[in-house]
């Protein structure tokens, strides 16, 4: 089946919904504007169930098909909070809070779920219940994790989920997808430093820990370089470099250093963490200055389970042409909080092009609107040939 001629007739109307969000840009869990927006349409539209401040501000919308007799239960997510980025593409419907920008395309995910939804209560031609989801804080927050400790796959019996993200760099009217892991494990890394002050004219009358931080910095690149193997990727990146004092003639007592740290396997998490107190604390002690570090494992590995990406990839397929959709897609060491939801049950990720442009997180990123009927013909073939009508 190819795109569904209805997202022609909604893709306008889709768009201004997708406009409107990218102008009222909301942060992690305070979307409390856009849930409302969500949940208006959704029940405008026929949901048979909508509920809201499932992981503090999610929605949950539920479609039942023209048949239940297979008693099946699919749930598709948008994630809709947008970054605290100050947006610089000059667009009509740019952000209007300083500061805050939907630099990710949630914006974008939301409306083409929401085009799906539209379509599946209009048409319900499918044997079993769509699950809509509308996840907050995506970016940081684990809006995923929240949503899954607030019951929602127990509470709508949700056998399978898929997600979908913009990928700027593929074309429009193209997916990328592969089974196993896809996105990386996300942690946090905070490293505190303490020496002696001193006068930096006087620096033998201190411990200098700015000198000594600076060693950790370069030492953890050993970890991916001389520690890891080369074929389990990690990264680690020290992002923020703090001391107490701004002043020029004076050596701070304490320093603190924050980060992040990717990876694709347990095993490799499992030795970063192991490293990175090593080696602060060690190369610290050096220098005879102490090292506190606190390794906060924050969103795990996202992994694509087999039987729902070979499903979802043939689906994709029968949208848009087997030419058009890559099933080896390359892992991305970016994190992606999905991950969650897919360990509590089977399903799979894929990636929608989004054409050329910026790349997401960056202040120049624009969603591109064009993709909309695709990412919507893709949600509505998944429930459709997931839960085939008689």
């Amino acid at each position: 089946m190819p795109l569904i001629n209805r997202f022609a007739e909604t893709h306008a109307s889709l768009t201004v919904i997708r406009r409107d969000l990218h102008e009222h840009p909301e942060l992690q869990f305070d979307c409390h504007r856009t849930a409302n927006i969500i949940a208006e349409k959704l029940r405008e539209w026929g949901c048979d169930e909508v509920k809201t401040g499932i992981g503090q501000t999610g929605v949950v919308g539920v479609i039942k098909g023209k048949q239940s007799a297979s008693g099946k239960v699919i749930g598709l997510r948008a994630d809709m909070d947008a970054l605290p980025i100050f947006e610089a593409t000059g667009l009509p419907y740019a952000s209007k809070t300083k500061g805050k920008m939907h630099a990710c395309g949630h914006d974008g995910h939301t409306a083409m779920l929401l085009g799906a939804a539209q379509y599946l209560c209009e048409t319900r031609n499918f044997d079993g219940t769509a699950v809509v989801i509308f996840q907050p804080a995506e970016e940081g927050g684990g809006g995923g994790r929240e949503m899954v400790k607030d019951g929602m796959m127990e509470e709508f019996d949700i056998q399978e989920i898929y997600g979908m993200h913009n990928w700027p760099g593929v074309p429009v009217g193209k997916f990328g997808i592969r089974p196993g892991p896809f996105f990386a494990a996300a942690d946090l890394i905070q490293i505190d430093v303490t020496g002696k002050g001193a006068h930096a004219a006087k620096p033998q009358d201190g411990v200098d820990t700015t000198v000594v931080a600076a060693h950790i910095v370069i030492a953890l690149q050993t970890i991916s370089s001389r520690v890891a193997n080369p074929l389990d990727p990690i990264v680690v990146s020290v992002t923020s470099f703090e001391t107490e004092s701004k002043a020029f003639n004076v050596i701070p007592e304490k320093v603190e250093l924050r980060g992040t740290v990717r990876t694709l396997s347990l095993n490799m998490r499992d030795i970063a963490e192991e490293q990175i107190k090593r080696i602060a604390e060690n190369t610290a002690s050096a220098f005879g200055a102490k090292a506190k570090v606190t390794y906060n494992r924050n969103y795990p590995v996202m992994v694509n389970h087999a039987d729902q990406t070979n499903f979802m990839a043939d689906v994709a397929k029968s949208v848009v042409g087997e030419q058009n959709v890559e099933t080896n897609m390359e892992q991305t060491m970016g994190g992606e909080d999905f991950a969650f939801m897919l360990e509590a049950r089977p399903g799979a990720y894929i990636l929608c092009g989004n054409g050329e442009g910026a790349m997401v997180h960056h202040p120049e990123y624009n969603f591109n609107d064009e993709a909309i009927p695709t990412g919507c013909s893709l949600w509505a073939n998944i429930i459709e040939q997931g839960m085939p009508a008689a």
